[in-house]
């Protein structure tokens, strides 16, 4: 049987945790775990989480601006932004998407799982 095929091994879904109530509406935060490192977001009652780099850059996007009207946020570096719904590049220069994590609510804390 080659590598990679039928039976082979697939890592787990990673969780990582934050309590509830650290970030204030139309924020985003750095939260260690994935490839990547995750950047939270949250807009109102809502929690977003995606891998925290852009696409593009190769910066982290949990330091740049939250677009609350369009439930996206922007790069710091070259501008581009980015769907919190899906990770899809809303505008120029970046052409990938980023990848999304399910985040849930669980007592005081936020749970997000990097997949």
């Amino acid at each position: 049987m080659s590598a990679g095929g039928a039976g082979a091994a697939v890592d787990p879904p990673e969780e990582v945790r934050v309590v509830a109530g650290t970030l204030a509406s139309g924020q985003a935060a750095h939260l260690d775990g994935g490839p990547h490192g995750v950047c939270l977001v949250r807009i109102g009652d809502e929690y977003h989480a995606l891998a925290d780099r852009c696409s593009h850059a190769n910066v982290a996007l949990s330091e740049g601006e939250v677009d609350e009207d369009d439930v996206a946020i922007e790069c710091w570096k070259h501008g581009s932004t980015f769907s919190l719904a899906d990770g899809r590049p809303q505008c120029l220069p970046a052409t990938r998407p980023v990848p999304v994590y399910p985040v849930r609510v669980e007592g005081d804390e936020i749970v997000v799982t990097v997949k």
